[in-house]
């Protein structure tokens, strides 16, 4: 078990300072989100040597190490030169993943292509649907699963709101129909209300395919006969969701650690906070006492 920071909030830090904040905020492990300096959005990777070398040492003089990496490119892109790219990337990203000895990657099935390439009529942007992303997307991965198999690292995969696959049930089943030991489901709580609604009972469905868990918490966007937020236009096309503090929005904690329990969980838990920079530190503190709690009553004996 480890219990790992997204340091999305803290991102203006250098890598070196990363980690010190990270074990002053009591962590052992991070789970580095995108950041201008490494693994930005979008396009090609800034690791160059000098500065993988330079995160390795400040995470050793810390006592910090990295539980996984996130990269976000364009893999879902129905156009070939952005999905072509996006695979490039990747492929330089799980190169530097191994460089750093992080065994884990993980990442969000993505939201097509660029929006400047079409207008945003749909969540795949313009004429393309949901089924070009998706034939793109399996394009890529199957090019890149060989190369995450041979470099021994690990993807988890976690459907967002927006993406082309938004939901839980159809991301199980294609991530096992891939058939590779080196691809895990993640389980995004603050997404549970665009899964749907029974956590426990979707918790049991992924299984033991759940290797990674983001933790945050959310309102549900459905509640209130629809009207948790009030969008106008009304009927307006839009997702909505949070990255809170637990006990902020409307998770069932004990339902959500108790259901990783019973199907044997055993992998990467990330605070993954975003909602208030200004107060990051009280944040992360937080999130790594509550998360203990949970891990202590429903894992006796795992130290996280």
């Amino acid at each position: 078990m480890k219990i790992a920071l997204d340091p999305h909030m803290h991102r203006h830090l250098n890598l070196r300072d990363l980690c010190r904040k990270a074990a002053e905020l009591g962590y052992e492990h991070i789970e580095l989100s995108p950041r201008d300096d490494f693994l930005p959005w979008w396009v090609r990777p800034r690791a160059h040597k000098e500065r993988i070398a330079e995160f390795k040492a400040a995470l050793k003089d810390h006592g910090v190490q990295l539980a996984s990496i996130l990269p976000m490119y364009r893999w879902a892109s129905p156009h070939e030169d952005e999905r072509q790219a996006a695979v490039r990337y990747w492929k330089e990203a799980i190169t530097i993943a191994a460089e750093m000895g992080c065994d884990t990657m993980n990442s969000e099935f993505g939201r097509g292509p660029s929006p400047d390439r079409s207008h945003r009529a749909s969540c795949c942007g313009g004429m393309h649907t949901h089924e070009h992303s998706e034939a793109a997307w399996w394009r890529s991965i199957e090019e890149l699963v060989p190369v995450f198999e041979r470099e021994g690292v690990t993807l988890n995969m976690e459907p967002h709101p927006e993406d082309w696959c938004e939901t839980l049930h159809p991301a199980i089943d294609m991530l096992k129909t891939i058939g590779s030991k080196n691809v895990k489901f993640l389980y995004c709580a603050p997404h549970t209300f665009y899964f749907g609604d029974d956590m426990a009972r979707m918790i049991r469905d992924a299984g033991p395919l759940i290797a990674h868990v983001h933790v945050a918490d959310t309102y549900n966007h459905k509640a209130s006969s629809g009207l948790r937020y009030i969008i106008n236009p009304p009927g307006a096309k839009v997702t909505i969701h949070q990255h809170m503090d637990m006990y902020q929005g409307e998770i069932n904690w004990d339902v959500f650690f108790s259901s990783l329990a019973a199907v044997g969980f055993d992998g990467i838990i990330t605070a993954c906070v975003f909602g208030w920079e200004e107060r990051a530190d009280d944040s992360g503190r937080f999130m790594r006492s509550e998360i203990q709690k949970y891990v202590d009553k429903y894992w006796p004996g795992k130290l996280g």
